[in-house]
């Protein structure tokens, strides 16, 4: 059977929240150490951390979860065409100048373009169309973020040919839901694998970014009190009696906002102008402490098979959501086993059907709702 092509799936000119993942080749250890070889890769998972820094700034796409492991890694993404209409030609030229650059410094980094490099993309309407389109497509994240740690891995390496295993992995996100579930299985796939203990000792992931940042804010803050809870987290995100101060993202000023602010932020696009990222756009019914407090508990239960109470903050969101403790355990230790090609509730993804197929004909694909998934949102 043909694979599907990703436009059946989602497009460049709509907003899709997409988790995307990659594998090295023959699932070798080329981004830790080789018990082969006896190599230690560890140095290309910060290549990863850059470049994704470095595309989050360009690209017309919020960066909402990553998490970088042994031979492969996951990212949760946001493609935000709306932002990228709002740009000038200028600006989407000197963006592409910067992921694509003519010229670079002696560290290899993208040098600013001039105004001649940028002119001749903004005088030539067909290719800076095109280019303001691959801004906001993840498929070309992808391929930019694949390519650039791909070459050079096989540079260092003294080898030719593939370095991934095939193309990646994408499995389109379809309600709050699945995006509450696939960015905790994200976060928490160091300490699920048994390769980070705690939260803030899982090396490149967003959630160890995060948790710095809400720790920097609280030793900060003379009202805050920092506490070791013995959990997952020290910082004392357990506290909800004490109000919390605008976070410090220094850390994480590159990923998206976690909370999803309706009804105080600024309704469109909500572009972000400070460099960092696409825009100031949460994605989470929940504040940053609550969903790293979410963390910390679903951890325990996980890992250490405790059997501690929902957080009473979850409580309510549980219920919005439809779930309950054993469900929501079962989402975040499967999630990769219980969706394909979309991720939502049963009966999101037997209505959903994508815009076009790649041909730009109306498409009218079904998807299969696994047994497992549909047995598991079953349960009472």
């Amino acid at each position: 059977m043909a694979r599907l092509a990703r436009a059946e799936v989602f497009a460049a000119d709509e907003i899709a929240i997409v988790h995307v993942m990659n594998r090295t080749v023959r699932r070798c250890f080329l981004f830790g150490v080789d018990n082969v070889s006896g190599k230690n890769y560890d140095h290309r998972k910060q290549w990863i951390d850059d470049q994704l820094t470095q595309q989050a700034m360009h690209f017309g796409i919020d960066l909402l979860s990553y998490a970088i492991l042994d031979n492969h890694f996951h990212v949760l993404l946001r493609s935000r065409p709306d932002v990228v209409k709002q740009w000038s030609d200028t600006e989407v030229a000197r963006r592409w100048l910067m992921l694509c650059p003519k010229r670079r410094d002696a560290q290899r980094r993208p040098l600013e373009p001039t105004e001649f490099e940028i002119n001749r993309i903004v005088n030539n309407s067909e290719k800076l169309a095109t280019l303001r389109n691959r801004l906001s497509d993840i498929s070309w994240w992808m391929r930019l973020l694949c390519q650039n740690i791909a070459q050079r891995a096989n540079r260092e390496d003294g080898e030719i040919g593939k370095f991934f295993q095939a193309r990646y992995r994408a499995v389109r996100i379809l309600d709050d839901t699945a995006t509450l579930a696939c960015s905790a299985y994200i976060d928490l796939n160091l300490v699920r694998a048994g390769m980070a203990r705690t939260i803030d000792n899982s090396e490149h992931t967003s959630a160890q970014l995060r948790a710095r940042d809400l720790q920097t804010q609280e030793v900060s803050s003379p009202s805050a009190s920092v506490v070791d809870n013995g959990g997952l987290i020290a910082g004392g995100f357990r506290d909800e009696s004490r109000q919390s101060a605008p976070v410090n993202r220094d850390f994480s000023r590159h990923l998206s906002p976690v909370e999803l602010q309706e009804l105080t932020t600024r309704p469109g696009p909500d572009a972000h102008f400070g460099g960092h990222r696409c825009s100031n756009k949460g994605f989470l019914p929940m504040s940053l402490e609550k969903y790293l407090d979410l963390l910390d508990w679903t951890a325990r239960q996980i890992v250490h098979e405790a059997s501690e109470s929902t957080p009473l903050h979850a409580v309510p969101l549980f219920h919005q959501l439809g779930l309950n403790n054993k469900t929501w355990i079962a989402l975040i230790r499967d999630f990769g086993r219980l969706f394909s090609l979309v991720a939502g509730k049963p009966h999101r993804i037997e209505e959903y059907r994508p815009a076009r197929r790649a041909d730009s004909t109306p498409a009218n694909h079904r998807y299969r709702v696994r047994w497992q998934l549909r047995e598991l949102f079953s349960r009472p």
